[in-house]
């Protein structure tokens, strides 16, 4: 393993706001893909509307006619004791005697950033995408990028009051976009779709958190067209005791190799602190583990990973392979995007395979 010397390869400073009275919070948590001899990272970019020790603005999208219209919320702390502000994403309220999330801090949109040698990015001046449906009406979050055939799809967070779901993108020029919809229904994020069809159907793992009862599991899923999907069975809820016994979660879209098929996930523990492992599933039958590393891969122990808006967490969304060697992006501490590069027998050592 191998972070890159020049990490963070992407900060705050990299990015313009999207509006003049807007402040770049984060720049993190990208999808990944090779496009005319380019590397493109498709990033989240989470704005603040201001927010100071004693206030909290929040901005979201509120529709107004057939359009959706920026809007700014101000709270101040001291007037409203019934909530709680102890996270820096999001403000929570108690309900039913379990804390829900009623904002959050911050406004996410899509930002695209290129590169010529997978290291040197520059950021688009202007969002790529932007929210266009109340079902996103609090933001677009952690993009993944499945390409088949000429087509990208990038899969995304949709965020609105009735929780994060999943929504899909077709392009094939990151210029015109063909939005496909909301595919899988709140609570459901961290999807991955795999980039070819396996037995005739296409696969995905997701997230589906349930309310009353049970801890966040990773799901697997069929689909004919990438639209309709179905046939949901759980597939990995995390290991009885070590680094990913608590919330799992899908990280990279998955890699084909010899030995079959390598996830990377993530896992937090009761602390939030976020690390990343990886699994090897079968090639034919893609809801079987054949193995996981019993070690993170990536935890947080640099200074820019430990340190951020979100500290101790690195997070992915995004891989490229080229020929043995495998390239991670990652976000570090919700505000920056790193590298890290591993070879394929890195890996497979990981695995014990």
């Amino acid at each position: 393993m191998l972070r890159c010397s020049q990490n963070p390869l992407i900060t705050v400073s990299d990015v313009r706001p999207s509006r003049p009275d807007f402040h770049v919070e984060g720049i993190f948590n990208c999808g990944a893909c090779r496009f005319q001899n380019q590397i493109f990272l498709v990033c989240r970019v989470a704005e603040s509307a201001g927010c100071t020790k004693d206030e909290v603005r929040i901005p979201y999208m509120k529709k107004c006619g057939n359009r959706l219209q920026m809007n700014i919320i101000s709270l101040v702390k001291r007037e409203h004791p019934e909530l709680n502000f102890s996270d820096s994403r999001k403000v929570g309220k108690m309900h039913a005697g379990v804390w829900k999330t009623l904002y959050l801090t911050s406004f996410s949109h899509l930002r695209l950033a290129r590169s010529t040698d997978g290291i040197h990015f520059k950021v688009d001046e202007k969002p790529m995408l932007l929210p266009e449906g109340e079902e996103e009406s609090w933001g677009m979050e952690d993009p993944r990028i499945t390409q088949i055939g000429d087509s990208y799809y990038i899969n995304y967070t949709a965020v609105s009051p009735q929780g994060p779901a999943t929504a899909l993108i077709r392009t094939q020029d990151f210029q015109n976009f063909e939005r496909l919809g909301v595919i899988f229904a709140p609570e459901n994020k961290d999807v991955v779709i795999f980039p070819q069809k396996i037995n005739g159907l296409y696969y995905a793992l997701n997230r589906p958190v349930s309310f009353e009862f049970g801890m966040p599991a990773m799901w697997i899923c069929e689909s004919p067209d990438l639209i309709h999907w179905g046939r949901q069975r759980k597939f990995f809820a995390g290991a009885p005791t070590g680094w990913d016994s608590d919330r799992v979660g899908g990280g990279a879209v998955p890699l084909l190799t010899e030995k079959g098929w390598i996830e990377f996930y993530h896992a937090a523990d009761a602390e939030n602190r976020y690390c990343l492992g990886a699994m090897l599933l079968d090639r034919d039958c893609p809801g079987k583990i054949l193995a996981r590393t019993k070690e993170p891969l990536l935890e947080p122990e640099a200074e820019y990973e430990k340190n951020g808006f979100f500290g101790n967490t690195v997070f992915t969304c995004g891989c490229i392979q080229i020929e043995n060697r495998i390239i991670l992006y990652y976000g570090a501490a919700d505000n920056k995007i790193c590298r890290v590069d591993f070879t394929l027998d890195e890996i497979f050592r990981a695995l014990k395979i």
